[in-house]
């Protein structure tokens, strides 16, 4: 099965949410509360996605991945939360499982590493849960660098977070 990445435009809303939402379903199960992922809504996240796609001055880059059956991945990349000189973060990253070990992940992490390097990105950083470990293992296979775990409010109450850092951004072009 082949996949193309491409910038996603405001016409992707209702597909990125989509993905979301499956995607959230099908990964936290067991780590956020049933009740929260159930609540889900992909009307909400796909006003959530249209407003970002439509903005011109966004600093955020969405990327999203398609096979000949639709949207099955995307990615969110943006200068640092931490607002740390040079470094860029992956805000979030998602493939439907069916989809997954196909290589749409690390595309989609690459993509988004050359696009933040375009824009000046010296570093990039990607924050996962700790009990996460599919997650954790694929960024470290690409040799991504772990953080400490550090505690985030987060549905059900406090959640661990492991960020994983490339301190060279181009180690992922």
């Amino acid at each position: 099965m082949t996949f193309v990445v491409f910038p996603a435009g405001p016409m992707d809303d209702e597909d990125l949410a989509r993905v979301h939402v499956t995607t959230w379903r099908e990964t936290y199960r067991g780590l956020l509360p049933d009740a929260f992922l159930k609540s889900m809504s992909e009307t909400v996240h796909a006003r959530r996605f249209r407003r970002t796609l439509i903005r011109r001055d966004s600093p955020e880059v969405v990327l999203a991945a398609a096979d000949p059956g639709g949207l099955i991945g995307y990615a969110q990349a943006m200068p640092s939360r931490h607002a740390r000189p040079g470094e860029a973060e992956i805000a979030t990253l998602y493939v439907l499982r069916a989809r997954q070990r196909m290589g749409v992940g690390e595309a989609l992490l690459r993509a988004g590493a050359r696009a933040m390097a375009a824009r000046g990105a010296t570093s990039l950083v990607i924050s996962v849960l700790r009990d996460n470990l599919p997650a954790r293992n694929f960024y470290e296979h690409l040799g991504g660098r772990a953080d400490a775990p550090r505690p985030e409010p987060g549905p059900g109450g406090v959640l661990y977070e492991v960020a994983y850092r490339w301190p060279d951004i181009t180690a992922l072009i």
